[in-house]
Parts: C-alpha cells; sequence; structure tokens
C-alpha cells in the first residue's frame, strides 16, 4: 500500500478515535447515573434514536452529545435556501463563495447547537433518578450556561473533525461520524440481545430472525448502491484525433441511488429537532406531540418515508444538473447518439434521471423503515431500523471506492514516472 493513502487512513482513523474520546467527556455538574437510566428506559423512542446517533454520548450527557445533527439540520436549511434564492446558489458554485456558504452554515450551527443545548438542559432539570436522586448537581443557571458552552464547543470540535477527515482523510468526514457513532453501538446492542434471550424476553427464533432481515437488507443495499445506468457518448472524429492518446469516458454514468444516504439522514435530522426541543416541555400537548414522534410507532416511520422521497428528489435535483451536464457535453464535442445536442440532451437525462430517482426513492424509503416493521411484526421489544445498516453499508462502500480510486491513481503515478 503507498504511503500517502496509509498516511491518509491513519489520519483518518486518529481522528475517529478522538471523536470517540470526546464522547466519554461529559458535561459538568450532572449525574451521569442518572441520565443513563433514563435512556435505558427510553431506548425505544426518539431519545433512543438520538442516542444512537451521537454514538452512545447522549446518555453520558457527554459534550458531543447533540452529535452532527445540528450541522446537519444547517446544511439542511442552506440546501432549501440555495434552491429558493438563485444568488445563494450562484454564491455555493463560486470557489470564494463556497467558503461564505460554508461560513453561513457553520453560524447556523452555532444558533440551532444553543438552542438545543439550552432545551436539554431545562429539560434535565425535572429529571430525577429511581432513588429520588436530581440530574442537576449545580445551580441551574450556571448549569445551563455550562452545558451551553461545552456542546456549543463539542459539536464544533466535532464540525472541525469532519472537515479535517474529509480534506486530510479518507472519505466524506461528517458521514463517518455518523457511521462511526452508529458502529460503536454494535457490540451492546449485540450484548444486549444475548441478555434478552438470556432472560426469556426474546425468542431465540427472532433473534435468526432480525439477523436473516439484516442480511437481506445488507445484500439489497450492495446491489442497490453498485447499481448504475450507462447512457453512452459519442464524440466527433476531430475531438476523438486531438485526444487519440488520452482516454475519453463514452458514457455517463447516473446511479440508481443518486442522493446517497443524504435523504435518510436529513429525514433523522428533520424528526429528532423537535423532539430534542419538545423533551423541555411539561406542557400535555406539547409531551402528546412528543410521544406522537416516537421512532417506535408507525406515525413516525410513514413520516420518515414521506421526507425521503422529498429529500431524494431534492437532493438529487441539486447533485446531477442536467443543463450543466449537457452544455458541457455540448462544448466538448460529445452527443447522445439519437438525442439532438443542448436542450434536448438536457430534457432526455432529466426524464432518465427522474425515472432512477424515483426508484432511489422508493428504494431508501422502505429500506429505512421496512425492515423496523417486519422486526416490529415478531415482537421484539426494541427499536430496529434499515436506516443504521443503510447508513454504515453505504458509506463503508464510498470509503472503499475511494480508496481503490486512490490505489489506482498512485499506480498510474508509478507507471507515468518511469515511463509506461
Amino acid at each position: 500500500m503507498n504511503k500517502a493513502l496509509t498516511n491518509k487512513i491513519l489520519i483518518t482513523l486518529a481522528f475517529l478515535f478522538a471523536y470517540r474520546i470526546l464522547a466519554y467527556v461529559p458535561v459538568p455538574g450532572v449525574n451521569v447515573d442518572v441520565i443513563k437510566d433514563f435512556f435505558d428506559s427510553n431506548s425505544n423512542n426518539a431519545l433512543g434514536l438520538f442516542n444512537m446517533f451521537s454514538g452512545k454520548a447522549a446518555q453520558r450527557l457527554s459534550i458531543i452529545s447533540l452529535g452532527i445533527m445540528p450541522y446537519i439540520t444547517a446544511s439542511i436549511i442552506m440546501e432549501l435556501l440555495a434552491a429558493t434564492f438563485p444568488n445563494l446558489a450562484k454564491l455555493k458554485k463560486e470557489r470564494d463563495g463556497m467558503q461564505k456558504y460554508m461560513q453561513i452554515i457553520r453560524y447556523a450551527t452555532i444558533v440551532i447547537t444553543i438552542v438545543q443545548a439550552i432545551g436539554v438542559s431545562v429539560g434535565l432539570q425535572s429529571l430525577n433518578g429511581q432513588n429520588g436522586e436530581q440530574a442537576i448537581m449545580i445551580d441551574m443557571n450556571l448549569f445551563i450556561a455550562i452545558a451551553a458552552a461545552s456542546m456549543l464547543t463539542g459539536t464544533m470540535l466535532l464540525m472541525w473533525i469532519g472537515e479535517q477527515i474529509t480534506q486530510r482523510g479518507i472519505g466524506n468526514g461528517i458521514s463517518l461520524i455518523i457511521f462511526a457513532g452508529i458502529v460503536s453501538g454494535i457490540p451492546s446492542a449485540i450484548s444486549g440481545t444475548i441478555n434478552l434471550v438470556n432472560t426469556g424476553e426474546m425468542n431465540f427464533l427472532a433473534v435468526i430472525g432480525i439477523f436473516l432481515i439484516v442480511l437481506l437488507t445488507i445484500g439489497i443495499i450492495i446491489f442497490v448502491e453498485m447499481g448504475e445506468r450507462r447512457i453512452p457518448i459519442s464524440y466527433s472524429r476531430k475531438v476523438v484525433m486531438q485526444n487519440q492518446n488520452k482516454r475519453i469516458m463514452n458514457y455517463i454514468p447516473i446511479k440508481v441511488n443518486l442522493s446517497g444516504v443524504i435523504p435518510p439522514i436529513f429525514a433523522s435530522a428533520i424528526l429528532m429537532f423537535p423532539s430534542t426541543i419538545m423533551q423541555a416541555s411539561t406542557n400535555s400537548y406539547v409531551q402528546a406531540v412528543y410521544d406522537f414522534l416516537n421512532p417506535n410507532s408507525y406515525v413516525f416511520n410513514f413520516l420518515t418515508f414521506l421526507f425521503i422521497l422529498f429529500f431524494a428528489y431534492f437532493y438529487a435535483s441539486i447533485t446531477f444538473n442536467t443543463k450543466d451536464i449537457s452544455e458541457n457535453l455540448k462544448r466538448q464535442g460529445g452527443f447522445i447518439p439519437g438525442v439532438r445536442p443542448g436542450e434536448n440532451t438536457a430534457h432526455y437525462l432529466n426524464e432518465v434521471a427522474s425515472r432512477l430517482t424515483f426508484s432511489g426513492a422508493i428504494y431508501l424509503g422502505l429500506i429505512s423503515t421496512l425492515p423496523w416493521v417486519l422486526v416490529k411484526f415478531m415482537g421484539v421489544p426494541f427499536y430496529f431500523g434499515g436506516t443504521s445498516v443503510l447508513i454504515v453499508v453505504s458509506v463503508a462502500l464510498d470509503t472503499m471506492r475511494r480508496i481503490e480510486a486512490q490505489i489506482y491513481m498512485n499506480k498510474y503515478q508509478t507507471l507515468s514516472a518511469v515511463g509506461l
């Protein structure tokens, strides 16, 4: 393995290790045992889902207990605004403008983090342990200030770690942070399942059924994520002669799932954000809505399905710009056989992408909700959804592709250096 690639992998692992260390640094002034008991008793609702995405940092009330979700929520807001306001979309396409765009996202992340941190702090005020001990051991006003500052620092550190992994490591940093958080909970999930079997709360046949569902889900994810539609491209003879010593791609690859894991992550962030705020309220109506958004309910999973459909179309329209592709093809002397260059090419690509996006959106929605329905039907007493499996498998596949691309690039550089 090339030294540069080895260094990138080691840098990625080092930053992920730092992320896991931060998950064990609690906010000052809290009784960690009380909070852990509270999350153990709410493992099958919105808090359990939130705890899973934070890598079990929430049950320790770590400084990164809010996870990377505030940053993702800010990114969703900015993407929606960029799709609405042309000037903001233009700012995103420019090199200098992209830096300003990312800076706005960071400022929005700060605001969202402070709001969520205050909401969590106020919600902990009425939390007591089994023996009557309080979750907060210092003055309430002081704790809110300390918690807001601590969680803001933790979220900013997570955001910085994600950016460093993207720039200096292998893979997408934000996706890998979520990946590491989910994977870190696998050993405890396995031990918890074994305990349920030993105590008779779960049938061994149900465990086999869950295992088969997970394997089937992984197989479907790999099959669809590797699938793509290749649209053939022809080039004029003049372009081919000019580039006879260079490789010209003779097709446009369009993935079945154009939007990747972004729609499930966005959907989870949208649905978990109000739950985080509402848990601080003692109002009966707010609590009713909070219970209504329980991840272990059909309503939550139906909303998840709808949000995934929306974000799949929305994000695919951003990442796959048919107008820009058609203009680049026309500029390079390329064309799709049987389709006129220009607007006709953009219209043709848009039709193909729309059909694939529909299939990809249905696939994402079913993968994220159907495993939960099957597990619910089996009577399993804990939350299990396909979203976590989808994120883990998709991020692993994407990271493997990037490593392979890096290896091939190093081989080409070596061959060119020796004159081959």
